[in-house]
């Protein structure tokens, strides 16, 4: 069948493709690529790639390129699960007979509740879904496909579990980057910590961290980091400057690049012979050792998860890394020259209003080069949702407004959903409107008029953001009534 893997129209800058861990409007423009879509597209002949909001495609110009195909895939998420339900049915009622598949972490963790609200779905496909996705395609009857599930005759059939993808079979797949060329733009795409324009790419699936919180362990790739070889990631990489010769920077996008030492340092020191400039995510605790192999290999920026400030938070979320250990990861950082991308999240279990106060004293001691805030986001399928639900601490079950920004869904006995949505701004302002902040942006832009238009581009964005927080949170105080837009099925 002829195959359009889409991520489809959504709110106006929603960041919600198939490689976003928050699906959510963005305090400044920010898209993701759709990686997981790319995979199995680039395995079938004929496929597209179609990932409309970065690309501004509006529902009617969806519909219109889908009637064209015979197999629509979907990659939906929990904030925008019936949102994409509706632009399948407006597919559907274009094209009766194209069949519709949905994945995704939200229909992975509901795959029988997602099928039973929304009857235009044909099938889920489950976890990681290329081969299920290229089986159905080439016209495999859904009673044979591992990893899916489906309706036969009013119930709902759950095919069993392949196996985890092994490094041979991840070699063996098409680099993603291929499909990127041939159906993306990629100067639609941009991270504000990563030098733009960016490219972003995997060499391995699954982290062997056990954060409650985290999605994509605990429901789609599981805690096996399992990788492709060093050779096949350089293979890959040493072809993207022709791909993409306006290219910046490279993001390896797995959960825990670091989470395999000897390996990451294999591949920094061939990335250096390519003088590929480079960026990734990472735990705070690895050895000062391999953060030198990796710095002189063109490493520029980690993204780092310290969640939290207090010792008892990280303990109950499972974090793995203590303060005092982040605190030595960051300090060799930053005098190997290795800049820092900062993510906390307020909201997670033991939160208070001091711990709030304790995460933000320590996020400026940790002095990132960048900050990013979220609020802790209960997706189904996690330990973290498993728990907010069974203490009734979940306020609502949509995790995004009517317009896609985030919205604080859990509420404790000790702070509130106000407080925590509000601190968010404060946990902001306390770092970036600071006199050292200030100074050290008003250096960078008297360096570069690019980097000056960058900056002060973001800045506007981001100033517009926390006005719209503040009117949401206005509107909520007043009890309006917030339009559920997604939720689970």
């Amino acid at each position: 069948m002829r195959t359009l893997f889409l991520n489809p129209p959504s709110y106006d800058d929603f960041d919600g493709g198939a490689g976003s861990r928050y699906q959510a409007k963005r305090e400044v423009w920010s898209f993701w690529y759709p990686t997981w879509l790319c995979y199995p597209a680039g395995m079938l002949p004929g496929a597209r790639v179609l990932d409309a909001p970065p690309h501004d495609v509006s529902l009617e110009e969806t519909v219109r390129i889908a009637r064209n195909f015979d197999l629509v895939v979907v990659h939906t998420s929990t904030p925008s699960f019936r949102a994409d339900v509706r632009t399948a049915q407006a597919i559907k009622d274009a094209k009766p007979a194209i069949t519709i598949g949905f994945v995704g972490g939200h229909v992975t963790a509901m795959p029988e509740e997602s099928l039973r609200y929304a009857p235009v779905i044909d099938f889920v496909a489950r976890k990681e879904f290329d081969l299920a996705v290229v089986a159905v395609a080439e016209g495999r009857p859904f009673a044979d496909v591992k990893g899916i599930s489906y309706r036969e005759n009013g119930t709902v059939v759950h095919n069993e579990e392949p196996p985890p993808l092994t490094t041979e079979q991840l070699d063996a797949l098409p680099f993603v980057t291929e499909v990127y060329e041939r159906d993306l733009d990629y100067l639609k795409y941009n991270s504000p910590y990563c030098q733009y324009p960016y490219v972003s790419l995997y060499t391995g699936r699954g982290c062997p961290a056990r954060c409650t919180f985290c999605l994509w362990p605990q429901v789609t790739t599981g805690h096996t980091y399992r990788v492709r070889s060093v050779g096949n990631v350089l293979d890959e990489v040493s072809q993207m400057k022709r791909r993409f010769p306006k290219m910046k920077e490279l993001f390896f996008d797995d959960d825990t690049f670091t989470a395999d030492p000897p390996r990451a340092r294999e591949i920094a020191q061939g990335l250096g012979k390519l003088g590929i400039t480079w960026s990734t995510n990472s735990r705070a605790n690895v050895d000062r050792e391999t953060l030198k192999v990796l710095k002189d290999g063109g490493l520029r920026l980690f993204v780092v998860g310290y969640e939290s400030g207090n010792e008892q938070i990280l303990k109950n979320i499972r974090k793995g890394v203590s303060v005092e250990r982040a605190r030595r990861f960051t300090r060799d950082c930053h005098e190997l020259g290795i800049l820092i991308h900062g993510t906390f999240i307020l909201g997670l279990p033991g939160e208070t209003r001091d711990t709030i106060q304790e995460t933000m004293r320590f996020a400026c001691e940790m002095q990132p080069e960048t900050l990013q805030v979220s609020l802790a986001s209960p997706y189904p399928g996690t330990a973290f949702y498993d728990f907010v639900t069974k203490n009734n601490y979940l306020t609502v079950d949509s995790l995004v407004d009517e317009t896609g920004y985030q919205k604080c869904t859990v509420s404790y006995p000790e702070v509130s959903a106000d407080e925590i949505f509000k601190a968010v701004e404060t946990f902001y302002r306390r770092y970036y409107f600071t006199p050292r902040y200030i100074w050290k942006s008003v250096k960078k832009m008297a360096s570069s008029r690019e980097e000056a238009k960058r900056l002060l581009g973001e800045g506007v964005q981001f100033i517009g953001s926390m006005a719209k927080r503040r009117r949401i949170a206005n509107t909520t105080r007043k009890g309006v009534a917030q339009p559920e837009t997604s939720a689970q099925a």
